[in-house]
């Protein structure tokens, strides 16, 4: 798996002199190169709904996994089962939310695959562009409220091209602050 939201994590460190980076991750697939590379570093905040590693590749990203050493407590992995929908995600988002803001971040950076979008061949997800939209647009309102206004949107998985643009197109409008279609 490749680990390009690490290095972006790596280099907000070394040439901006950032020091705490929250990774929040909404793909389907738990973000394993991010949270293994990161699991006994207290300032990187981590937080990742995806899909039940019982049940999706890389069979990782179980509940227990909340970091290691100084940064336990740190991460939170939200397992969730297959075909969760905008529900779930409307249910478990304000635990992410309220994570990630108790530490502060300096920086935001949001992992948002498309393959949790219903319809991915190959994930059993079923959340709408909405999700994404509302994560976006809730992450923004977060880095304003903590006074600097940094948050950064990548791409991640999404095995399906309309899915692709609806997530993106949601992603950005969330962005804006603009409300979803």
């Amino acid at each position: 798996m490749s680990n390009d939201c690490g290095v972006a994590i790596e280099l907000l460190r070394r040439r901006a002199g950032l020091r705490r980076i929250a990774y929040v991750d909404i793909d389907a697939h738990h973000g394993d190169g991010v949270f293994y590379a990161f699991e006994d570093d207290p300032d990187v905040i981590f937080a990742d709904l995806h899909e039940d590693g019982r049940f999706l590749y890389p069979g990782t990203g179980d509940a227990t996994e909340t970091g290691r050493g100084a940064a336990a407590g740190t991460k939170l992995n939200v397992p969730l089962p297959p075909g969760s929908d905008d529900a779930t995600f409307a249910a478990e988002w304000p635990r992410v939310l309220a994570h990630v803001r108790k530490f502060e971040p300096e920086f935001i950076l949001l992992q948002c695959g498309a393959d949790s979008i219903e319809g991915d061949p190959i994930t059993h997800m079923r959340f709408s562009p909405a999700a994404h939209a509302r994560a976006a647009r809730d992450l923004a309102a977060m880095a304003d409220e903590l006074g600097h206004g940094r948050v950064l949107g990548t791409g991640g998985g999404g095995y399906n091209r309309v899915n692709i643009a609806r997530a993106w197109n949601g992603v950005v409008e969330g962005l804006l602050g603009e409300a979803s279609s």
